[in-house]
């Protein structure tokens, strides 16, 4: 009953009432940017659904003005004044209890407010820009995913769809941006008043203001839509690209979903202070520097590519997650999941030449890696508080999400899939939808079983290792739950299947339901002559040149162990290069994950390694080299007597490479052979080849003299800048002297990421402690300190006392969930004991808050992998011998 509520049933709620839902807001708000401070008033139109005495809505970080609060029924003129105004902290709600019950129907609730402009880069919040040599600030809003409550008192859930006309007063000389148009402007002297047109029906998550002074490059659509980039003056030839990606992927959405883009206008912002790439508002999308800006001169050709990838992503979401919203935060896959596989979608329509779908398992085996971990979270993940949401912004819900969705799209075929979701966009369009939503919309198009085979891969963690054995003349699968720790884990999947035997001519593809299943190779193999061939190559003495090939194109989100005879086959189909790109990276992915588990050896990963010899796939080779890198590291803390033979044979499979591409540009080469050269030399540096490291220091210090020389383009510096950095110590500090130079000189977004993740590179703790206070100083934005965090080897101690020392003013300058867990993630995972693992559990153990308390566990799950790896290499009795065939069998 209305009558017997009271505030106490109110707290500590994962979710608002549902008696009360918002319809419109007036939005008004006067940031004074000298100040850091901002007023303003909320006049919202809402609906009263059942009887209460109370509304109950989000608020935070608001000094919300009790005396201005008043609600009014529509259909009476007495405006009703609240006896109870409670703001409880904790839960972030401003409870408003009245005398009587409220009358059904629709009222006006207007409340006032002032806050302040922060530097935590979520809510309403400052950033600072240079102008003529002057800092000024400028005023953002980064609402997702539950801070429009910092901004304006709300229901903050993106369930709770509405209207927004929002008007802003601004210093006559400066831009101010809102997710629509304006359609009125007055000038008042120094100041200006603007109104935005009202908005279509959104979740408060999109809602966006930018206040500051821009220039703009702008463009049309086919249909007229304005497409604009801002950026600092004087960069505005640097949005250009992201510009023309803009224009073209909304033309490309509009014609694969079957629905417009729904606005009359696309603005792009590059705000220099953001704590995550970018945020996809509805209509005012905005980014970080380094994520929306390329500049032919200075930026490298992984630059370029990160930026259409980005902006794709973001305007993905105009479609998935804007026009169609997940109904609660459990559903935030759907959101990134989505964009993240429409992004590459957008991609490869654009720049076919970048061969984005092989490069797209990068994305894929994140997720493997993450999900393969007891502290892993099911897709469709519950979420009991505001303060848990921002933990789930990771591998699971981007790279998981659109890895099944992919895996989904390839078992239903893709012109099945596209009518699906254009079907999905129309019927939710302007409304909330659930997984199950999607599932049933796929399963009425499709006539499969769509719910049952991917509620398996939504609703609980993790995913199946598939083990393949060989049997005279069938194979035996058993479907097992892959954790890295080595544990068995009890889920079981519906799995589709797909293999090739021989030839991608002869395929199969079919649903593995069960935990064990058989298939007799004869009901694969097609013609009489066909058989007899594969039997006679399997027939004892040839056997290796029998293969098959499980997951074909790793469009699976699973992995794959093979029994030794059919590895065996493997590894002649990729040295006779028999397989396909995706193939090659998913044996080896397969292999390396099965080895950290401890259910592989790492003498049987070398000699998988060593069939790649002559592997010049740019994605391929990029995967070779971040498995080169753990491997070197691992091998340093299990087997240091070993560890010199082992790199060596890394370094030859990589010069191989190297010295095709050397170290200059050549006329006309691919976009993919330019990453590659920068990836294959920053590796060799790394892993110490002493020939490469040289000759980056030679072309550093031309460079140092001559920022515009040829010798040292963007794609490569990373490279020199590590190799600088491993001859620098305390008593000889010209390299780290040279390359803060050229941090402080340039205003480029991405040379200056790329000078931090160089420095912490040094093999002197001493430097790397003065690289680490370095990151907390005034000179380096908050969002990029966590780029210097990946310390060399020998600086691991150091950083982590760092950390235990400058914990609590880290952990209150650094609040956002994504940075706060890079500083655990980076100093914490690399460690490699029990010991160590044992004492970050005790630091932690009074200071750990949700917002970081998976990242914690997961980081100290990784320490104690590494530690049974490290005991398992040593175990490898088999490892020795194996190195020193290796180095034989490759002249070393």
């Amino acid at each position: 009953m209305a009558e017997e509520q009271s505030v106490e049933q109110f707290k500590g709620q994962p979710r608002l009432p549902e008696f009360a839902a918002p319809r419109r807001y007036d939005l008004f708000l006067k940031p004074d940017l000298s100040a850091c401070a901002f007023a303003g008033a909320a006049e919202i139109a809402l609906d009263v659904l059942a009887a209460t005495r109370f509304l109950v809505l989000n608020a935070a970080d608001l000094a919300v003005d009790h005396a201005s609060i008043s609600f009014k029924n529509q259909e009476s003129s007495q405006e009703l004044r609240p006896l109870e105004i409670v703001e409880v902290q904790e839960d972030e709600i401003l409870v408003l209890g009245f005398d009587r019950v409220l009358p059904l129907g629709k009222g006006i609730l207007r409340i006032r407010f002032t806050g302040t402009l922060n530097d935590q880069m979520k809510g309403f919040y400052r950033s600072v820009y240079e102008y003529n040599g002057e800092k000024r600030n400028m005023a953002v809003t980064q609402f997702e995913a539950a801070d429009a409550r910092r901004c304006f008192p709300c229901w903050d859930e993106p369930a709770f769809k509405a209207t927004f006309r929002i008007t802003l007063k601004v210093p006559s000389e400066l831009v101010a941006l809102s997710n629509m148009p304006v359609i009125e402007e007055k000038i008042d002297g120094l100041l200006k008043t603007l109104s935005f047109q009202e908005s279509p029906i959104m979740s408060t998550y999109l809602v966006a203001v930018v206040v500051g002074l821009f220039d703009f490059v702008e463009a049309f659509t086919p249909d007229g839509i304005r497409v604009r980039v801002y950026c600092q003056v004087g960069k505005s030839n640097q949005g250009k690209f992201a510009l023309d990606v803009a224009v073209k992927t909304l033309d490309l959405y509009k014609g694969y979903f079957a629905v417009p883009y729904p606005l009359p206008k696309l603005d792009m912002v590059a705000i220099p202070d953001f704590a995550s790439g970018a945020m996809e508002n509805y209509g005012l999308v905005t980014y970080r520097e380094k994520s929306l800006l390329y500049d032919e001169r200075y930026s490298s050709a992984s630059s370029k590519q990160w930026v259409a990838i980005t902006v794709t992503h973001e305007l993905a979401h105009q479609w998935f997650g804007n026009l169609v919203t997940m109904e609660w935060w459990t559903h935030l896959w759907l959101n990134e999941g989505f964009a993240s596989w429409m992004s590459y979608l957008a991609a490869d329509s654009l720049f076919p030449e970048w061969n984005i779908w092989t490069q797209f398992l990068d994305d894929t085996t994140s997720g493997l890696v993450l999900d393969a971990l007891s502290e892993s979270h099911p897709i469709e993940v519950e979420i009991n508080h505001a303060n848990e949401i921002d933990q789930i912004f990771d591998s699971i819900s981007y790279d998981k999400g659109a890895s099944i969705i992919r895996m989904l799209q390839s078992y239903l075929g893709a012109e099945c899939f596209q009518r699906s979701l254009a079907s999905y966009i129309k019927r939710y369009a302007y409304s909330n939808a659930k997984t199950e939503d999607l599932w049933a919309v796929l399963e009425e198009e499709s006539g499969e079983p769509v719910k049952d085979l991917m509620s398996s891969w939504t609703k609980q963690k993790g995913y199946p290792v598939i083990y393949i054995r060989r049997k005279e003349h069938g194979l035996e699968f058993e479907q097992s739950q892959f954790l890295t720790d080595g544990s068995s884990g009890n889920g079981q999947w519906i799995v589709p299947l797909t293999l090739c035997c021989g030839s991608y001519n002869t395929q199969k593809k079919f649903l593995l339901k069960t935990k064990f299943e058989e298939l007799d190779i004869m009901d694969l193999i097609g013609s009489a002559n066909g058989k007899a061939n594969l039997l006679e190559k399997s027939s004892q003495g040839n056997s290796e040149r029998f293969w098959i090939k499980f997951n074909i194109d790793q469009t699976g989100f699973y992995r794959v162990k093979y029994d030794d005879e059919l590895a065996a086959g493997l590894r002649y189909a990729i040295e006779a290069n028999k397989l396909y790109a995706t193939d090659r990276i998913g044996i080896l992915e397969d292999s390396y994950a099965l080895c950290v588990a401890c259910k592989q050896t790492l003498s049987s990963l070398l000699s998988l390694l060593d069939a790649y010899r002559e592997e010049f796939d740019y994605t391929v080779l990029g995967h070779i080299v971040t498995i080169s890198c753990k491997i070197a590291n691992i091998v340093t803390d299990a087997t240091p007597e070993l560890a010199d033979e082992i790199k060596v044979f890394l370094i030859i499979l990589l010069q191989i490479s190297a010295e095709k591409l050397g170290w200059d540009p050549k006329e006309g080469e691919s976009h993919l052979a330019v990453m590659l050269r920068g990836d294959l030399l920053t590796a060799l540096v790394r892993i110490g080849h002493d020939m490469t490291r040289n000759e980056a220091v030679r072309r550093f210090y031309i460079f140092l003299n001559d920022r515009n020389t040829s010798l040292l383009p963007p794609d490569t510096r990373k490279a020199a800048y590590i190799a600088v950095m491993q001859t620098v110590s305390a008593s000889n500090r010209s390299g780290y002297e040279s390359l803060l130079r050229i941090y402080r000189e340039t205003d480029e977004s991405e040379e200056r990421v790329r000078v931090l993740s160089s420095l912490s590179s040094c093999p002197d703790p001493d430097i790397v402690l003065e690289v680490l206070n370095f990151l907390l100083s005034s000179e380096v934005r908050n969002q990029d300190a966590v780029y210097g965090l990946r310390v060399s080897r020998e600086g691991r101690e150091t950083a982590w006392r760092w950390l235990k020392e400058n914990w609590d003013y880290i952990s209150k300058t650094w609040e956002s969930a994504s940075l706060i867990a890079a500083f655990i993630g980076c100093i914490v995972s690399p460690f490699s004991s029990e010991e160590k693992a044992e004492e970050m559990e005790e630091f932690f153990a009074s200071r750990t808050k949700p917002s970081f308390a998976r990242t914690l566990k997961q980081s100290l799950e990784r320490v104690r992998i590494n530690a049974r790896w490290v005991q398992s290499i040593r175990n490898d009795h088999s490892l020795e011998e194996a190195v020193k065939e290796l180095a034989h069998k490759n002249g070393i």
